[in-house]
């Protein structure tokens, strides 16, 4: 396994949240994640998937008025 293990804590301090915000996530299976016994732990690589589907690109203007025409 190449990917370190984190902690709940761990992971709402890369994501500067708090650590309620992270079981929430597990709660609704919204992130990867891996139970050792009763632990929760979560890969790097999963940290990193979450973030990335999560991401929100800038509009241009153009796109943003081409989008709005769609929806008008």
């Amino acid at each position: 396994m190449a990917d370190g293990l984190l902690t709940p804590d761990e992971v709402a301090a890369r994501l500067r949240a708090t650590p309620r915000f992270v079981r929430r996530l597990v709660a609704d299976r919204r992130i990867a994640y891996v139970k050792v016994g009763r632990l929760v732990r979560f890969e790097e690589s999963a940290v990193a998937a979450y973030v990335e589907r999560n991401r929100i690109a800038p509009l241009t203007r153009a796109n943003l008025r081409y989008y709005l025409g769609e929806v008008a």
